[in-house]
């Protein structure tokens, strides 16, 4: 994924390949504090992701959020937890143009088998476009990566 130490705590994510769906995104690693959960991340929201009013369609947006949120538990956990998700729910907030897109994550809890997380994402003004929370399930990740 891409990481870059000079803007971000280094994390459990450094040095690994960026999954297909991330880099259709535009993921890019902006900052992260691990042990708080917190998560900042980049995406390029590219005119083919739009509807037919030119603005991005809903489902790259809770995909954006999707990708914000799995990787905060997973530099929380540092790099020991995937998390899938098991339902997540998505408020669209203000329609969004192409362009650069934010994501902020936080994870809300970490318990012993399952996570609650919740994450932003903004345009490029600062303005919220969209929030998601998510309930995602705790796997070993050499198991489900390896």
């Amino acid at each position: 994924m891409g990481f870059n130490a000079a803007n971000a705590n280094t994390t459990a994510l450094d040095g690994l390949p960026t999954p297909p769906c991330a880099r259709l995104l535009g993921w890019e690693l902006l900052a992260a504090r691990p042990k708080e959960g917190w998560i900042k991340v980049g995406f390029d929201a590219r005119w083919e992701f739009t509807n037919p009013a030119g603005y991005i369609q809903g489902g790259f947006l809770a995909a954006m959020l999707d990708d914000t949120m799995g990787p905060a538990v997973f530099a929380m956990t540092e790099g020991r937890l995937y998390s899938p998700t098991i339902d997540m729910h998505v408020s669209f907030l203000k329609p969004a143009r192409p362009g650069r897109l934010v994501g902020e994550a936080c994870v809300v809890q970490l318990g012993k088998s399952i996570a609650f997380v919740e994450a932003t994402l903004s345009d490029a003004t600062g303005e919220p476009v969209a929030r998601a929370t998510c309930s995602a399930r705790l796997v070993d990740a050499e198991k489900a990566l390896g």
